[in-house]
C-alpha cells in the first residue's frame, strides 16, 4: 500500500502558486481589469455572503457565457469546467456520474455531491438508484449563474453533501430584459426553442419566466424521436424595505434518451455495423416491452419514454433584516416528481450459437424476429443479450424547508443558527425483461430462438419475462419515505485580516416503508390462450410477502476554516472538515436486516477532508490553487454487476483553477491532479491498494475566447488522462481530450447567430465500462462520449 503524506502537498501548491505569480506579473500588462472571478459574492455552501478572495473555502461561479462557449449538449456536460469535479455525462440528458477530488462513484450518480436549484436539493439522495439527481433538473436560458463548492463547508451548509454542492441561481428579473432563442441540430436531428422574460410590475414587484421546448432524435441514432417535452419555470418576487419574498415554481415533464454501455472494441475502435460514436442498441424494431406491472398486472412499457422526468415543484423564498442586527431567511419547496427509466443494456455480447443453446438447448437456432430480414436465420458470430433497465419511478415526491437565523456583532463577527428538515419519498418499481437483438447499431432487429424440434422460445425477442441470466434478481417494488433533520451553527469572525470560521451540523433521520422482490410463476402473459415457453416462467413482484424498512441515523459534521488576506491580492486558507451521508434505497435487498434494521456502519458513510489553498489576483486575472486530503467510506450497491460495496479510501490532489486577459482574448482552464487508493474492502480485499476505478490522474477543462465588437469566437478543450475501468486495475481506459468550438455574431444590436462544435475531432473518449479485463472476444459494454456535433442558434434578446 502506498503510503499518504498530505504535508507535502502544502508546499508543493504553494511553491506552484508563487511561481505562477511571478510569471503572470511579468506578462500582465499595467491597466487593471474589472473582469477578476474572485470579487464575486458567493452564496452558495457558505454561511455568511462573501468574495471569493475573503472565503475560506474552494468555490466557483460560472455564467451563461462561460457554459455556452464549452457547448454542452446535456445538463451535465456543462459541469465538466467546474475545478475537481468528475462528470461523466455520457448517459444522455440525466444519468450521469458526478464526482469531486477523487471522492468514489463505485456505482452512480452524485453520490457525495448535492445538486441544487435556488439553494435547495433536487433530491436528497443524489445517487438513487434509476433516479439521479440531474436526471430532474435541465440547464436552460433561466439560470443565471451556476455555483460549486468542492469540501470545505459544504458538509455542514446541507445534509448528505461531504463532498460538495453545485447550486443554480435562477435569474429574477432585476434585468428588466428577455430573450428567445432557437436552436437546430445541423448534423443531428434535434430542434430546441428557448425563452426568458424578466421585467418590473411595479416600484418593488418583479418577475422571471423562461424555459424551453424541443423535439428530436438526439445525438445518436435511435430511429424514432427521443428527445421531446420541455420546461417552464417562473418566479415572482415582492421587495420591503428590510427584505423580499419570492414565490416560484417549475414544471419539467421532457422525455430523454437514455444511454447505457453500448458495444465496442477493448481499445476504443468501433465494431462493424455498430459506431460507437454515434449508434445506441435502441431501435425503432425496438418499442415496446411487455410483463407484468409494479401490482403484477398485465403492462406494456414504451421504449420511447427513455428518461421521463415529471416535476411540479412551487417554493417560498423570503430574507429580512430585523431590528438590532438579526437576520432571518428562509427556503421551502414541496415537489411533485415522477418519472420512468427505459432503455436497452447489452447484458452479454457473445457467440450467436452459444447463447442460443443457453436458452434452448443443444442445436438451438436464431431467426429475425422483424426488421428487413424477418423470418430469415441469423448468421452473424456475434449476438445482443439484452435487459431492459424497465424503471417505473411512481413517487420522488419531497418536502423541503431550511431557516436560519444570523445575528452580526459589531459588523466582523456573524452567527448563524439554522434548522433544516426533509421528506423524501422513493417508490419505485423495476419491471426488466429479456430479449436477443443483432450486433447493430442504427435500427437493429430482434432476434428469436429455436429449439432443434422447433420449438419457439421467444416471441418476437423476449425470451424471458424476468431477468434469468442474472437470478430474476430485478423485479423489484419499494415504497419508501426518508425524514432528515439537521439543526446546525455557523460563526464567522474578523481579526484584522484573518478571517476565521466554524460550523456544526447534527443530522439525524430514519427510513420506513416496504420493499419485496421476484415471484416466479406460470402466466399467460400475451392472452392468448396458449403458455408459451417464456410464460412458463414469469417473473413478478412477491407482493404476498414484502420486507420493511425501519432503521435510523445520525452522525455529525463540522468544517473549521480560516482566511488570512496577505495583502490586497494575495490569500491564503486552510480548512479541515468531517461530514458524512445517510446511504438509502441502495441499502435495500441485501443491507437491511428481517426486522427493518441496518447496522451503523451501513446506514451512513463518512467523509474527513483537509484543504489549504492560496488565491492570487494580478492586474489581468487570477489564479486559485487547493491541496486537498480526503479519507471516504462507502456502502453502495451497482444494479448492473448486482454487487455490494464495503469500501474505503483516501485521496490527495491539487485543483488549480485560473483566468488571464490579455486584449480581446480572455483565457480560463482548471487542472486536479488525484492520487486515489481504495485502502480497505472487506468485500473483495484483493482490491486493496489498486485505484478506484474510471479515476484519473489529471482531468482539466481549457476555454480560449476572442472578443470582437460584433461577436466572439472561442475554443474549449475538456479532457483527462488514463483511468482505470474497473477496480482490479486490468483493463485500462485511454485518456482524452474533447474540443469543442463557438462561434457568435451579432447581425444587429439585438438579433445574433452562433454556431458551436461538440467535440470537433470526434474523438473517442470513453468513461466507464462494465468489463475489467479484455474478453476472448475483444468486445467490451462501455459509454463513449458522443461523436461530432454541429448546432446553429438564432437568438433575439429585448
Amino acid at each position: 500500500m502506498r503510503r499518504k503524506n498530505p504535508t507535502w502537498f502544502a508546499l508543493s501548491v504553494i511553491t506552484l502558486a508563487i511561481s505562477a505569480n511571478a510569471w503572470a506579473q511579468e506578462q500582465a500588462p499595467n491597466s487593471t481589469k474589472q473582469k477578476n472571478e474572485l470579487e464575486k459574492i458567493i452564496v452558495t455552501g457558505v454561511p455568511q455572503k462573501r468574495t471569493v478572495m475573503a472565503s475560506s473555502v474552494s468555490v466557483s461561479s460560472i455564467s451563461g457565457e462561460q457554459i455556452n462557449v464549452s457547448t454542452p449538449r446535456t445538463t451535465a456536460e456543462a459541469f465538466r469546467i467546474l475545478p475537481g469535479v468528475r462528470s461523466e455525462s455520457t448517459g444522455g440528458e440525466g444519468n450521469a456520474n458526478i464526482a469531486v477530488r477523487g471522492l468514489p462513484v463505485a456505482s452512480g450518480g452524485a453520490k457525495f455531491l448535492q445538486l441544487q436549484e435556488d439553494g435547495l436539493p433536487i433530491l436528497q439522495f443524489g445517487d438513487i438508484a434509476f433516479g439521479n439527481a440531474d436526471i430532474f433538473m435541465r440547464l436552460d436560458n433561466t439560470v443565471q449563474t451556476v455555483e460549486s463548492i468542492r469540501g470545505g463547508s459544504a458538509s455542514t451548509a446541507a445534509s448528505n453533501a461531504p463532498g460538495g454542492i453545485i447550486n443554480f441561481i435562477s435569474k429574477t428579473g432585476e434585468s428588466e430584459s428577455g430573450s428567445i432563442a432557437t436552436t437546430f441540430g445541423l448534423d443531428y436531428d434535434e430542434f430546441r426553442t428557448d425563452f426568458e422574460f424578466g421585467s418590473y410590475l411595479s416600484d418593488s414587484v418583479r418577475f422571471h419566466i423562461g424555459g424551453f421546448v424541443r423535439h428530436g432524435e438526439g445525438v445518436r441514432n435511435t430511429g424514432y424521436t427521443g428527445n421531446k417535452g420541455g420546461q417552464i419555470k417562473a418566479n415572482l418576487t415582492k421587495e420591503f424595505d428590510n427584505g423580499y419574498v419570492r414565490v416560484y415554481f417549475k414544471h419539467l415533464d421532457d422525455k430523454s434518451t437514455g444511454y447505457l454501455p453500448m458495444p465496442m472494441r477493448a481499445n476504443g475502435d468501433s465494431l462493424s455495423g455498430f459506431d460507437a460514436l454515434e449508434d445506441t442498441p435502441h431501435s425503432a424494431y425496438f418499442i415496446n416491452t411487455q410483463g407484468l406491472g409494479a401490482n403484477n398486472e398485465i403492462r406494456q412499457g414504451d421504449m420511447r419514454d427513455g428518461m421521463h422526468p415529471q416535476v411540479n415543484s412551487v417554493g417560498v423564498e423570503a430574507s429580512f433584516d430585523l431590528s438590532n442586527n438579526w437576520q432571518v431567511e428562509n427556503r421551502f419547496r414541496v415537489s411533485s416528481v415522477k418519472g420512468t427509466f427505459n432503455a436497452p443494456f447489452p447484458a452479454e455480447i457473445g457467440d450467436a450459437q452459444g447463447i442460443a443453446t443457453s436458452i434452448a438447448g443443444e442445436n438451438a437456432s436464431l431467426k429475425y424476429a422483424n426488421g428487413p430480414q424477418a423470418t430469415m436465420a441469423v448468421n452473424d458470430e456475434n449476438i445482443m443479450r439484452i435487459h431492459t433497465f424497465d424503471v417505473q419511478m411512481r413517487d420522488f415526491g419531497s418536502l423541503v424547508n431550511d431557516i436560519k437565523l444570523t445575528k452580526t456583532l459589531q459588523d466582523d463577527t456573524t452567527i448563524t443558527l439554522g434548522f433544516y428538515a426533509s421528506e423524501q419519498i422513493i417508490a419505485m418499481s423495476w419491471l426488466w425483461n429479456s430479449y436477443l437483438m443483432e450486433l447493430k447499431g442504427d435500427n437493429a432487429a430482434l432476434i428469436d430462438v429455436f429449439a432443434a424440434d422447433g420449438t419457439s422460445y421467444s416471441d418476437n425477442g423476449l425470451y424471458a419475462y424476468g431477468t434469468p441470466a442474472w437470478g430474476n434478481c430485478c423485479q423489484r417494488n419499494y415504497d419508501t419515505d426518508y425524514s432528515t433533520r439537521a439543526p446546525y451553527l455557523a460563526v464567522s469572525s474578523q481579526f484584522g485580516d484573518i478571517t476565521v470560521d466554524a460550523s456544526v451540523r447534527y443530522d439525524w433521520g430514519d427510513a420506513t416503508g416496504t420493499y419485496a422482490g421476484a415471484v416466479v410463476s406460470e402466466r399467460d402473459v400475451n392472452g392468448d390462450g396458449v403458455i408459451s415457453k417464456p410464460e412458463e416462467q414469469v417473473a413478478g413482484i412477491d407482493l404476498a410477502n414484502p420486507d420493511i424498512v425501519n432503521y435510523d441515523w445520525n452522525y455529525t459534521s463540522y468544517s473549521i476554516g480560516a482566511n488570512y488576506q496577505i495583502n490586497n491580492s494575495q490569500a491564503a486558507f486552510a480548512r479541515i472538515s468531517e461530514g458524512a451521508r445517510a446511504n438509502a434505497d441502495r441499502l435495500l435487498f441485501g443491507k437491511v436486516a428481517p426486522d427493518g434494521s441496518v447496522a451503523k456502519e451501513d446506514a451512513i458513510d463518512e467523509v474527513t477532508q483537509v484543504e489549504l489553498g492560496f488565491k492570487q489576483r494580478f492586474d489581468n486575472g487570477s489564479l486559485f490553487a487547493t491541496a486537498f486530503y480526503a479519507q471516504t467510506e462507502e456502502q453502495n450497491f451497482e444494479a448492473t454487476s448486482q454487487r455490494f460495496f464495503d469500501r474505503q479510501y483516501e485521496a490527495q490532489g491539487i485543483e488549480l483553477e485560473g483566468i488571464y486577459f490579455v486584449g480581446s482574448f480572455d483565457f480560463r482552464g482548471n487542472l486536479t491532479w488525484t492520487d486515489a487508493e481504495i485502502t480497505k474492502d472487506a468485500l473483495s480485499p484483493e482490491v486493496v491498494g489498486h485505484t478506484p476505478r474510471r479515476q484519473a490522474d489529471f482531468i482539466y477543462s481549457l476555454m480560449g475566447r476572442y472578443n470582437m465588437e460584433q461577436g466572439a469566437v472561442g475554443v474549449s478543450l475538456i479532457g483527462t488522462s488514463d483511468a482505470y475501468a474497473q477496480d482490479n486495475n486490468d483493463l485500462k481506459l485511454d485518456g482524452y481530450t474533447q474540443v469543442n468550438a463557438f462561434a457568435s455574431y451579432d447581425v444587429t444590436q439585438n438579433l445574433s447567430i452562433s454556431l458551436n462544435v461538440n467535440n470537433l475531432f470526434n474523438a473517442v473518449g470513453i468513461t466507464e465500462a462494465e468489463e475489467g479485463s479484455i474478453p476472448s472476444n475483444n468486445i467490451i459494454r462501455a459509454r463513449s462520449i458522443n461523436g461530432r456535433t454541429t448546432s446553429f442558434t438564432l437568438k433575439y434578446q429585448f
